[in-house]
């Protein structure tokens, strides 16, 4: 079986072990998907390792750590209908990116399909699978799954066309929950996006990874988000209850500061979501407080 639908998007920085292994997965695949890499300025040989392990993969090095951009500067390569992320520390299982693929096809309401996350070497779910699975908003009767009003990029496969007109990842939010002001966008412009159960990812976290930087990302992300699109309430209410539950540490006294140096762009670029996509976000708010999957906080 091959699937032309679907084109895989990585981005990756100092991973060659781990991404050589994603690859080696993506490769043997049945809908045998093409693959484009992002090397956001590795100095470990990953580009090089990739251009002779795996010539077929389109490799773009752009000669600088772009982040989330780095699936943007892919994204212009795309030539197919549908668009599937993934980690260089996480693969698709064979049939999920033809099974997201058929229902997109047959929902053209529908921006993106998120899939099932396994974690390796264990084989268990995802702690955040359970709140994907009973997502609290609420969705029109012909939506495959549970609709959700955010994305894992890492385990999402998106319509190309909706991404590219909704803007792509954010230049200033780099990493870390850099999804939840697209995935807004996306309702904005009256895309659903949903939960497949079905469909499976697989995630063996690298061990290279600074949480401490994706932390404080996380935070300041998460009030530019709130500060960018939510009405002065809301905005208010959330940014309240972020300061009272975030660890009182250096990490998040960095990102407050950081996104509150950053009001001067942040009010010049400021744009009220639509009330019916706000009154989503309010459901949301309970299951985030809540959350035991909070990236920014973990």
């Amino acid at each position: 079986m091959t699937d032309p639908r679907t084109t895989v998007v990585v981005i990756t920085h100092n991973r060659r072990r781990e991404l050589l292994r994603t690859l080696g997965h993506l490769a043997a695949l049945p809908e045998r998907p093409r693959v484009i890499v992002t090397d956001n300025a590795s100095t470990d040989g990953t580009a090089e390792a990739v251009a002779l392990r795996h010539p077929e993969v389109r490799l773009l090095r752009p000669g600088r750590n772009l982040g989330a951009v780095g699936r943007n500067l892919a994204v212009r390569e795309v030539r197919t209908p549908y668009i599937a992320f993934c980690d260089d520390d996480s693969w698709w299982a064979p049939g999920s990116l033809a099974g997201a693929a058929d229902l997109l096809d047959r929902h053209p309401g529908l921006a993106s399909v998120t899939a099932r996350i396994v974690v390796e070497p264990d084989g268990t779910e995802d702690p955040i699978v359970r709140e994907l699975r009973h997502s609290p908003v609420p969705g029109p009767p012909w939506l495959p799954g549970p609709a959700l009003g955010s994305f894992l990029a890492a385990a999402t496969v998106l319509r190309a066309d909706a991404f590219r007109a909704a803007g792509g990842f954010h230049p200033r939010l780099w990493l870390g929950g850099e999804e939840e002001l697209l995935a807004a966008d996306l309702a904005a412009d009256g895309w659903w996006l949903t939960y497949a159960d079905h469909l499976t990812i697989h995630h063996q976290a690298s061990a290279a990874r600074d949480s401490t930087l994706r932390r404080r990302h996380g935070i300041r992300n998460t009030l530019w988000f709130t500060w960018l699109r939510r009405p002065p309430r809301a905005a208010l209410r959330r940014t309240v209850n972020l300061a009272r539950t975030v660890p009182r540490d250096t990490t998040s006294l960095r990102a407050f500061a950081e996104a509150t140096a950053a009001l001067p762009w942040v009010l010049r670029e400021r744009r009220v979501l639509p009330h019916e996509v706000e009154s989503r976000l309010r459901l949301l708010e309970p299951s985030q407080r809540d959350s035991t999957a909070r990236r920014y906080t973990g």
